[in-house]
């Protein structure tokens, strides 16, 4: 079932670029999270996408967020990603596919790519937005909107 806006970070550990475990309780409910699904590194889009968060990682870690890219690559293809392209965040392997089912997050053309979805969660834990678009670069935009809303709020 889809994550809706109110619910927490679902719970999950993955292993992480380096091969070590993450788990999402370490972060959760203690500061802002993107965690953003991608289909496969090293694609047009997806480097788009990654190179976009950070370029602007500065912006989300002045506001207190940390961004966590999520795709069914391995670990080893994750470490490959992000010393190619200096990539400063989180990037874990989710090979089974198990936390991209678990936030809901839809197949795209036709079930042939795993989806593009960005989930934003507050510094409670709970989901304030998600956000579904094959346009790799807007998930970027999107995301620092709804954190400096927050700070708003605050």
């Amino acid at each position: 079932m889809a994550l809706q806006k109110g619910d927490p970070v679902p719970s999950f550990k993955l292993k992480d670029k380096d091969g070590d475990w993450f788990d999402i309780s370490t972060v959760a409910g203690k500061k802002t999270l993107v965690i953003y699904f991608y289909p496969k590194n090293f694609t047009p889009g997806c480097t788009k996408e990654a190179c976009s968060f950070r370029d602007s990682y500065a912006d989300f870690k002045e506001h207190g967020a940390e961004v966590i890219g999520i795709s069914s690559d391995s670990s080893t293809s994750h470490a490959r990603f992000a010393k190619k392209h200096n990539l400063p965040f989180i990037f874990l392997a989710d090979e089974k596919g198990q936390v991209r089912k678990q936030f809901g997050v839809k197949s795209e053309l036709f079930g042939l790519l795993p989806g593009r979805e960005t989930f934003i969660f507050n510094a409670q834990g709970k989901l304030i937005l998600k956000y579904n678009s094959l346009k790799a670069t807007t998930h970027t935009k999107k995301a620092l909107q709804a954190i400096k809303q927050l700070d708003h709020e605050n």
